[in-house]
């Protein structure tokens, strides 16, 4: 009771001493508001006890909700700002779409030049389609007089092609019908002789298909063949018919590593005085992988020829091994490797390269034996690359031209008669610095030496070309090529039956052409060849044009 009263008495003057304070902070402190004395008296020796209390452990357990079946209502209603709702203070601009290009998928061209030239060509094509491609072309190139007496040329053609895509596979052809027209104007008394008895004209037809899959890149598995028939005729009754295949494929067996296999086939029947065909065969597999900066091929290819010329070896098998490795990244790459093919050669391919060719020829193909090559390539930067290359080839049944001994003005080829050795140097420069301007070089180097033979008739040793091309702001086009191509030699037969080594002329040839656009439809061109005006010989006895020039005009549509 003690301890209660006292504490009863605490609390008292406890709330006693609260209301003054109150007030002062309403009225403030002052001499009328004065503390009394007052006891206080505090026992720290005091104990509260409580009593136990009780604890449930038992949980608590919660009814799960009854299900029942329960009705939603959905409501949809369309919403719709009223027009105009918002006036806006400012028009919005749309980004128009950028607008392909007009592209002009024909045009015509022609114009007229010295020496009695006259210039045409037609090219008409459907423009972009991802379903078909298919075009034609047509052109026509004649001078009525040449460097001397009799030396006029004409030279036409005309080509349909076309293509037809099914997804990423694609199907097409191509015919294509050429005639040259040319004259042996290389005899010493041409100019007393009758024009038509030295004149000789070229028809070649061409019929070809193609199937590929080269642009399905989800493929493992790539091909692409092709089959075709070549025609050759001259007016010495000379009739060739090439019939030829080739197919190329590749199976992917990884990122790194793929098989490879191509596959020739073909046969060539010349008709002239004597009638003979020629079969060919060849098939290279190989195996290539590509790891870090290493890159391997091994293969072989087995190669047949049905030539008779010189005892020609039937059955070929060449290595087909190479190694590439990248010094530097991306920058440069060096190369070596061992090879080797069999080349067919045929009537058609021949009289493209020499016009003069003499009747009733024994053709071969070319068989390259062991080729033990290597070198570089690369890019300095984005704009330049570069290439170089050396080789040690040897050759059975490569041919030359030389004059004839019957008649100097046309040209029969010859085979050595063993291996012909070649060194070869090959080097070419690029640069691209954009659509706009592109600069390049390249050389290659031929030292020949021969078993049977006393010169590499009219092979030259060197081969050199520099080339640039400039555009304008799409208003003024340049190209221009210089090359160089070293002397060479022929052999003259005189009438005593003695021969006459007879070296032909260094050629120095500059060529440049200019188009000038007066609208995107409308253009004017003029041309110019061997500008410099040299006086050379590039096969014996037959000199060539000095300066001509073709100027016309081209109309796109």
């Amino acid at each position: 009771m003690r301890y209660t009263t006292k504490w009863a008495g605490v609390s008292a003057l406890f709330l006693l001493g609260l209301i003054p304070a109150a007030q002062a902070q309403q009225t403030g402190w002052g001499e009328g508001n004065k503390l009394e004395s007052t006891e206080i008296v505090v026992e720290k020796n005091r104990t509260l006890e409580l009593p136990e209390a009780n604890r449930n452990f038992q949980k608590f357990l919660i009814q799960p909700p009854t299900l029942g079946d329960r009705k939603v209502t959905y409501r949809f209603n369309e919403y719709r700002l009223p027009e105009h709702y918002i006036n806006l203070p400012m028009k919005v601009l749309a980004i128009e779409s950028e607008q392909l290009s007009k592209q002009y998928g024909n045009y015509v061209k022609g114009g007229l030049g010295n020496y009695g030239t006259f210039y045409g060509q037609g090219y008409f094509h459907n423009t972009r389609n991802d379903k078909s491609s298919f075009g034609a072309q047509v052109g026509h190139l004649s001078s009525a007089h040449g460097p001397i007496e009799n030396s006029g040329s004409a030279s036409s053609y005309v080509q349909g092609n076309g293509e037809l895509y099914y997804g990423p596979v694609a199907v097409g052809g191509r015919v294509r019908y050429e005639r040259d027209q040319n004259y042996f104007y290389g005899g010493s008394n041409v100019s007393e002789v009758d024009k038509n008895s030295i004149k000789q004209v070229y028809n070649r037809f061409l019929v070809e298909g193609h199937l590929n899959n080269l642009t399905d890149v989800k493929n493992i598995f790539h091909y692409d063949g092709k089959v075709g028939l070549i025609y050759t005729g001259d007016d010495y009754n000379a009739k060739e018919t090439h019939l030829f295949g080739r197919v190329e494929t590749a199976y992917d067996l990884s990122t790194e590593s793929k098989i490879k296999v191509d596959l020739d086939l073909a046969y060539t029947s010349l008709k002239g005085n004597d009638t003979y065909g020629r079969g060919f065969f060849k098939v290279r597999p190989a195996y290539a992988l590509k790891m870090d900066r290493l890159g391997l091929m091994l293969g072989a290819t087995i190669a047949y020829t049905g030539d008779t010329v010189n005892d020609a070896r039937k059955f070929n098998v060449y290595p087909a091994l190479e190694a590439n490795y990248q010094v530097i990244q991306d920058k440069l790459t060096m190369f070596v490797g061992a090879g080797g093919d069999l080349q067919r050669n045929t009537l058609f391919s021949l009289s493209k390269e020499n016009p003069w060719l003499n009747q009733n020829l024994q053709i071969a193909d070319v068989n390259k034996g062991l080729e033990i090559y290597g070198g570089v390539n690369g890019s300095i930067s984005k704009s330049v690359n570069f290439t170089g290359r050396v080789a040690l080839q040897n050759y059975r049944n490569l041919y030359f031209y030389n004059n004839s001994v019957t008649d100097s003005a046309k040209f029969d080829l010859l085979y050595d008669d063993g291996v012909t050795k070649v060194f070869q140097f090959f080097g070419q420069l690029t640069f691209n610095q954009s659509e706009d301007l592109r600069l390049g070089a390249k050389v290659e180097s031929n030292n020949y030496t021969t078993t049977s033979l006393r010169e590499p008739f009219h092979r030259p040793d060197m081969i050199a070309t520099a080339f640039a091309s400039y555009n304008l702001s799409d208003k003024i086009l340049l190209n221009s090529e210089l090359y160089y191509i070293s002397s060479s030699f022929g052999e003259i037969t005189r009438t005593d039956g003695t021969k006459l080594l007879q070296e032909t002329d260094n050629v120095v040839d500059l060529n440049l052409k200019g188009d000038y656009r007066f609208t995107p439809r409308f253009s004017a061109f003029l041309m110019g060849n061997n500008l410099l005006g040299s006086k050379y010989q590039r096969f014996v006895n037959y000199p060539t044009q000095v300066i001509s020039f073709i100027g016309g005009v081209t109309y796109s549509f």
